[in-house]
């Protein structure tokens, strides 16, 4: 196959994220496989204009406040240069609204949709202009055939106006060669959570930080650790001090791969308390780590958390569930080894290789004119660890 793909980023950018992840363990998969795969995405100051990244070439137009203007004329220039077989969009941003402009065979890749979440983070006009450019995606993506994370998000598209039939589930994946539990099985001493991510508002950390205190009523030594960086931290450490908890809460800032590693093994649960994912990579990085997590019953995170069997969900923002299930597994070593157990057998069936494999051929279908497809759960099934 030819593949056109786009993305506001590509995984050199200094502000590429887990969408970035996602694209490249997928398409470079399919380059290493013998398909050509050329990127257009946006740059960044002192950026090359042009870069073979895990043998995706990528051609960098634009930066990250002017891509939304630029990229179409970019996409343009592509397909005239060499036409592709197919045009990916991976609309994880604005959406560049390709789809109406191209008679292409046509995949557009969908980890989540803001919808009014936008609003809990980003200041309203520009969450308005996010909400609004979301609204026309089932009429401007009409002929597009979806390629959505998670059951939450197929959901949304459907909702939305989409057919079903036109959407496919591909989870993604985990390196679980990379992500392995602690050969010994142990963890911190003390109980201890651990928040990995971005530090923004609409994550739901200040709900991680509500609980520990009022779980600590009863376990005063409970632990908190928070690792990443964001514009929420200073708001973050403030509640900290403001319950009485900057002593058990610990803000890690920036940690290299190895170190989100050994925390990810110790920890005795992944906390993710945020009202809408896409998935929640890092609930499955966890997963391999054999970490069970403890998340929002919310899109997304209820398709990579299976509650009683990987981890807990608990009502968005319910701060007294959530200290309970925290109090539940510093109670009990053995249930934080039993959901960590099936949480790594779950982690096992979500490889990048696997997830590779899905795209291909659903792209392969895309362009044979098959995009139209019944889709069933697609959950890797738990192995009994009894």
């Amino acid at each position: 196959m030819n593949v056109l793909v786009v993305n506001w980023q590509d995984r050199e950018n200094p502000h590429a994220g887990g969408a970035e992840i996602h694209l490249f363990e997928i398409f470079g998969r399919l380059a290493a496989a013998g398909h050509r795969v050329r990127l257009v995405c946006g740059g960044w100051p002192g950026a090359a204009p042009r870069a073979l990244v895990d043998g995706i070439e990528v051609k960098r137009t634009g930066g990250r406040n002017s891509f939304a203007l630029l990229g179409r004329g970019a996409v343009r220039r592509a397909i005239r240069a060499e036409r592709p077989d197919v045009l990916v969009e991976d609309v994880n941003k604005l959406p560049l609204f390709l789809a109406a402009g191209t008679d292409l065979p046509f995949c557009a890749i969908i980890p989540h949709l803001f919808g009014e979440t936008a609003f809990e983070e980003a200041p309203w006009p520009i969450a308005a202009t996010v909400w609004l450019a979301e609204r026309p995606l089932p009429r401007l993506y009409r002929r597009a055939a979806f390629h959505a994370i998670s059951e939450s998000t197929r959901d949304d598209l459907v909702a939305r106006g989409v057919a079903a039939d036109r959407v496919r589930v591909i989870h993604p994946g985990v390196d679980i060669e990379r992500f392995t539990p602690d050969a010994e099985g142990r963890r911190s001493p003390a109980p201890t959570f651990l928040y990995v991510g971005r530090l923004k508002r609409y994550k739901g950390i200040g709900l991680a930080i509500e609980a520990l205190a009022l779980a600590r009523r009863q376990r005063p030594d409970l632990r908190l650790s928070i690792a990443g960086t964001g514009d929420h931290r200073a708001e973050l450490e403030g509640l900290a001090i403001e319950l009485g908890q900057e002593q058990a809460v610990t803000f890690h800032g920036f940690i290299s791969e190895a170190d989100k590693l050994s925390r990810l093994r110790g920890a005795w649960a992944n906390l993710f308390p945020s009202p809408k994912e896409g998935w929640g990579i890092t609930v499955i990085e966890a997963a391999a780590c054999a970490t069970p997590s403890l998340a929002s019953d919310s899109p997304g995170l209820r398709d990579s958390v299976r509650h009683g069997l990987t981890g807990f969900l608990v009502p968005h923002g319910n701060i007294e569930a959530l200290a309970a299930r925290m109090l539940e597994l510093a109670a009990s070593p053995s249930l934080v080894g039993r959901l960590g157990a099936q949480a790594r057998s779950f982690a096992e069936g979500l490889t990048w290789d696997r997830t590779a494999a899905e795209t291909e051929r659903h792209l392969q279908d895309i362009i044979a004119g098959r995009s139209h497809h019944a889709d069933d759960d697609q959950r890797p099934p738990l192995r009994d660890h009894r």
